[in-house]
């Protein structure tokens, strides 16, 4: 599977040599268990566990939950109260799979900064991004599905505004949105194909995961160091690395255990604290909420989409030069979904040669500052858009694209980095001495 020189799996009995010829399934999963793991990766790559956990949990949940779940507009926010008061462990199984979906976007989001600080998505690693963006996105496009099925007022009214972008689109907007909703307006058949591909997106997810695990064992771990194993003999390859069991095994279900701890205990304690009230009535699409918001996840990305109002100068030139075709809504749409293309291209935008921040002063301080960024567009997006938030918005949407289009293509220019360690065994050395035996002593992992 990996490059990386090491042991491969050799069949000692009859039975296993004669199944090992016909389905090498054995070989692969001892393969995988033992590819050889940067030895010091720190605690920032534990988010990998967590997110096949919440994959997993919203799976399960989501299958259990299908059973007591009628799409229908007249009989959905029913069968949720049906759950919640009727159905053994019923209230759990929902907290669980609602409660999942927000740990699941912050593991993604954990692991997406990690992957942008260490240059994860560098060479020879980018198809391992971009795919990790492609499940990006499905999850995206799953939890909103999954925001509309209980049918309540902001189920109901997200679905509208959303929906309604697609109509922004010049010439074919109206089409796409028909199709889309089944229809004219939200209705019966938006609910039951919002239905079918909440459904049916999480197994697509599950198969884009397996390609994702697929290319980052051909490729090799990228570790806090940014330096490659070295892959000259299998000698200096143990000497940079260790088995991913048990060290790296053992190392993640603590950590997972740690994050189940607080998970628990939301469900447990606060379900409803991530939630909106006015989702526990059901929908009426004849009174509008006072305020529309989607979940917290999708907070920064709204934030963008209201921040170019038909006020802003960018947005005037583009409708002056296109004749009136990008007008506010539409730019607005594009901006939200180039948002994600950028972040997406970011192995061609970042011109730096060296891939690690750890070594680059001038990239930790504009990276910082995307990541508070980040949080500030996700509480403007909660707020309403009007006085002081919009000009927020739009100042935290211009430095989102500066971020990606300007800072990181000079910052290759113009920043001096650090010097680097040699090999991944000199990092390990620098920080718990000079021991390199594959022994117990090694499996301990930076701080950093």
């Amino acid at each position: 599977m990996s490059g990386i020189p090491h042991d491969h799996y050799e069949p000692s009995t009859g039975g296993e040599k004669w199944l090992h010829s016909r389905l090498p399934i054995v070989g692969l999963l001892y393969d995988t268990l033992m590819i050889p793991t940067p030895k010091n990766l720190n605690w920032m790559w534990i988010w990998g566990i967590v997110l096949a956990f919440c994959l997993a949990l919203q799976i399960i949940t989501g299958i259990v939950l299908v059973m007591h779940y009628t799409p229908h507009v007249d009989l959905a926010f029913g069968s949720i109260e049906h759950i919640m008061r009727n159905v053994n462990g019923g209230a759990m199984l929902r907290y669980l799979h609602m409660n999942g979906a927000s740990l699941f976007f912050v593991a993604v989001y954990a692991h997406i900064f990690r992957g942008l600080y260490y240059g994860s998505y560098k060479a020879p690693r980018e198809i391992t991004w971009i795919v990790g963006m492609l499940i990006y996105l499905l999850m995206m496009g799953t939890a909103f599905m999954g925001y509309v099925l209980p049918w309540g007022q902001m189920s109901f009214w997200g679905a509208t505004v959303i929906t309604g972008l697609f109509g922004a689109i010049p010439f074919i907007g109206e089409s796409i949105q028909t199709w889309l909703l089944g229809g004219p307006a939200v209705d019966n058949a938006t609910l039951n194909r919002f239905f079918s591909l909440h459904y049916l997106l999480p197994f697509v997810i599950a198969g884009l995961v397996i390609v994702h695990i697929w290319a980052f064992h051909t490729t090799g771990n990228n570790n806090p160091t940014g330096v490659e194993v070295r892959r000259t003999s299998k000698a200096d390859a143990e000497k940079d690395t260790l088995p991913f069991w048990p060290y790296f095994v053992i190392k993640d279900l603590f950590a997972l255990a740690v994050v189940l701890v607080v998970f628990f205990a939301v469900v447990g304690f606060m379900p409803n604290y991530l939630g909106h009230p006015d989702n526990y009535i059901e929908a009426n699409p004849l009174a509008t909420p006072a305020h529309i918001v989607p979940e917290w996840y999708f907070l920064p990305f709204y934030a963008i989409l209201r921040a170019f109002d038909s006020e802003v100068w960018v947005v005037i030139a583009a409708n002056f030069v296109t004749g009136g075709i990008v007008d506010a809504k539409f730019f607005g749409v594009l901006a939200m979904f180039g948002a994600i293309v950028v972040m997406a291209l970011v192995p061609w935008l970042d011109t730096s040669s060296v891939r690690s921040g750890r070594y680059r002063p001038m990239f930790k301080m504009w990276f910082w500052l995307f990541v508070v960024n980040f949080f500030v567009l996700m509480w403007v997006g909660a707020m309403p858009a009007e006085g002081i938030y919009p000009y927020i918005a739009l100042l935290g949407s211009t430095y989102w694209f500066a971020y990606f289009l300007v800072i990181l293509p000079l910052l290759g220019v113009l920043e001096k980095p650090l010097p680097q360690p040699d090999t991944i065994e000199d990092d390990f050395k620098a920080h718990y001495g000079k021991s390199s035996s594959n022994d117990g002593a090694t499996a301990a992992t930076p701080a950093e």
